[in-house]
């Protein structure tokens, strides 16, 4: 099922895919497709990286701390 979604651009967008089209010979659609796909990679990136930060501060320990007192043999 698609939707529809409508959405406004900046005049100044507008003219920079009607110059960017003509200069690559590109589709404004191919190009409004492939900036969405890029921005949600990056999106997505910054996320994991924020989940892995987040689990990574869940103890307040240096390695030594972490590791004292434990007898490995």
């Amino acid at each position: 099922m698609q939707k529809t979604i409508n959405f406004k651009l900046k005049q100044d967008t507008v003219d920079n895919l009607l110059a960017f089209s003509e200069l690559l010979h590109k589709d404004i659609n191919k190009m409004l497709e492939e900036a969405l796909e890029q921005y949600f990679e990056n999106a997505q990136k910054k996320l994991i990286e924020k989940g892995i930060d987040e689990d990574a501060s869940m103890t307040n320990l240096d390695y030594d701390e972490f590791w004292d007192g434990l007898d490995i043999g």
